[in-house]
C-alpha cells in the first residue's frame, strides 16, 4: 500500500488539475475510491470518466481497472469492519441488493476460473491422496468451509483431522506431531487470520505439505503454502462472499473422488446400508399414500 501511495505523492506536481483531484481523493479516501468504477470516481471528484482512465496511464497502469485492483489488493487486510459497510453502502446507492449481490457472486466464480493455477490445484490433489494425515483449518468465517471439507474428506479417507480452534495452544496442540508425509490445508480471507498463519508455517517447518485455499497472491498464507488454490472473494461488504472459495473446494473434493473411484463407491455402498438401516434419511411415501 506505501509503495502506490508514495507513487501517487511523488507525481502529483506534475499532474493536471483534474488528475490532482483524483489523485488527493484517493490519498484520502483509498478503502472507498478501490471499490469505484473509472464513471462514478469521476462523478465524485467532478472530472470525467476520461481523465480517470489517463490519470491510471500516468501512473504506469495499462488501464483504470489495473489500478483499481491494484488498490483492492493492497487494501483487502486494512479495511475494518466499519469501513467495509461503509464501502458496502456505497456500492449498493440504490441498487437491488439481491441481484447486485448475486451478480458479485457469479463475478467472483467467473474471476476464480479464469485465473486460477491449475497445476497448482492437481498438486493440491496429489498431495491430499497420497498424504498420511490431513490437517484442515479455517477460523471465524473460514471455518464453515472448513467443516464442509472436513465432512467430505472424512467420507473420502480415513485420515482427516479438523482443527478446533478454542485457543491458539489448542491448535498447536493438534498438530504436534505432523511431519514429512502428512498435509496441512489452511483456509483464510481477509481479514487474514494469524492463527491460521502460524499453524501453517509450523506444519512447514515441520516438512509438512501445506495447501491455501485463500484470495491473492499477496495474502500472507499464499507465502506459506506449497500449493496455492486461489478463489476471488468480495471483501467490501461486511459480509465475507465464500461462494467461489466453496466452488473451488467442490472442485477439490470431486477431483479427489474421480481419482479414487473404487474405493469411493465401495465406501458409499456401506454407507447407504447404514443409511438405510439406521433410518437416517427421509424416504419418499409410497404412490397411491
Amino acid at each position: 500500500m506505501n509503495d502506490l501511495i508514495s507513487k501517487i505523492q511523488s507525481e502529483l506536481p506534475r499532474f493536471s488539475k483534474g488528475q490532482k483531484q483524483i489523485a488527493r481523493y484517493i490519498l484520502e479516501h483509498y478503502d472507498k475510491a478501490a471499490f469505484l468504477t473509472a464513471s462514478r470516481l469521476g462523478a465524485t471528484v467532478g472530472v470525467s470518466e476520461s481523465t480517470v482512465v489517463r490519470f491510471a496511464s500516468e501512473l504506469g497502469y495499462e488501464g483504470y481497472p489495473h489500478l483499481q485492483r491494484a488498490l483492492q489488493e493492497m487494501i483487502r487486510n486494512k479495511l475494518t469492519s466499519v469501513q467495509r459497510i461503509e464501502v458496502s453502502k456505497d456500492r449498493m446507492g440504490g441498487r437491488d441488493v439481491l441481484q447486485t449481490v448475486l451478480h458479485a457472486d457469479m463475478d467472483m466464480i467467473r474471476m476464480t476460473l479464469d485465473s486460477i493455477d491449475r497445476d497448482a490445484f492437481q498438486g493440491a490433489v496429489d498431495a491430499l491422496t497420497g498424504a498420511r494425515r490431513i490437517y484442515i483449518l479455517g477460523v471465524r468465517s473460514s471455518s464453515a468451509l472448513a467443516n464442509f471439507l472436513g465432512f467430505y474428506f472424512n467420507l473420502l479417507f480415513d485420515n482427516v483431522i479438523l482443527l478446533h480452534t478454542n485457543s491458539v495452544s489448542e491448535i498447536f496442540e493438534q498438530i504436534l506431531r505432523i511431519g514429512e508425509e502428512d498435509v496441512f490445508f489452511g483456509i483464510s480471507f481477509p481479514r487474514y487470520s494469524k492463527r491460521t498463519l502460524s499453524a501453517m508455517k509450523y506444519a512447514g517447518d515441520r516438512g509438512a505439505r501445506v495447501i491455501a485455499l485463500t484470495d491473492s497472491q499477496l495474502s500472507p498464507l499464499a507465502r506459506a503454502a506449497d500449493h496455492v488454490l486461489l478463489a476471488h472473494s468480495d471483501m467490501a461488504s461486511f459480509v465475507d462472499s465464500l461462494v467461489a472459495p466453496l466452488s473451488v473446494a467442490n472442485a477439490l473434493i470431486v477431483a479427489i473422488g474421480m481419482s479414487r473411484r473404487g474405493e469411493i463407491e465401495q465406501t458409499f455402498n456401506s454407507l447407504e446400508r447404514i443409511w438405510e438401516e439406521y433410518d437416517v434419511y427421509e424416504k419418499a411415501e409410497d404412490e397411491g399414500t
